[in-house]
């Protein structure tokens, strides 16, 4: 057995890379960047950069028809927040394309399963996977996977 620390990156790499998104919490933090209301209606697609770059590039994201008008208001807004997030002016705008939604959890559910307190035995086994994490991003990040991966593997139970 390895530890999840020890093979999400490679996984993770191959599924996000194929999309442009060099930053993973993009996705996993769309609700919190945007707000539930806009996240509900949209997600992120793909990310391009200009060649060579790493700055001023276009998030493509899908939305639902019914917000779409709202998120091209909100665009320098929107674009603020993810650079902010970042930590530097990473996206120039926003392209918008409308399609159907992929994932399947709301961010108010995602919400509700942060809400609830970790069995204190997975909670101690999923510390003891990550104690080799240096980087605290990383590890902050690989925890709440695992949590949430526990917490469905107790619903399913």
């Amino acid at each position: 057995m390895r530890p999840v620390a020890a093979t999400l990156p490679s996984i993770a790499a191959k599924a996000i890379g194929k999309r442009g998104f060099a930053e993973a919490s993009l996705i996993t933090d769309w609700a919190t960047i945007v707000g539930d209301q806009l996240a509900t209606v949209s997600q992120p697609d793909r990310l391009s950069f200009p060649p060579g770059k790493r700055a001023g590039g276009v998030l493509h994201i899908r939305v639902q028809s019914g917000g779409a008008i709202e998120l091209q208001h909100l665009e320098p807004l929107v674009v603020e927040r993810i650079n902010s997030h970042f930590g530097y002016g990473a996206i120039a705008r926003l392209k918008l394309v409308h399609a159907p939604l992929t994932r399947q959890a709301t961010p108010r559910a995602r919400q509700e399963n942060r809400d609830t307190p970790p069995d204190p035995a997975h909670q101690a086994i999923l510390d003891q996977m990550l104690a080799g994490v240096a980087d605290n991003e990383v590890r902050a990040a690989l925890e709440r996977l695992g949590a949430a991966i526990l917490h469905q593997e107790s619903k399913v139970k």
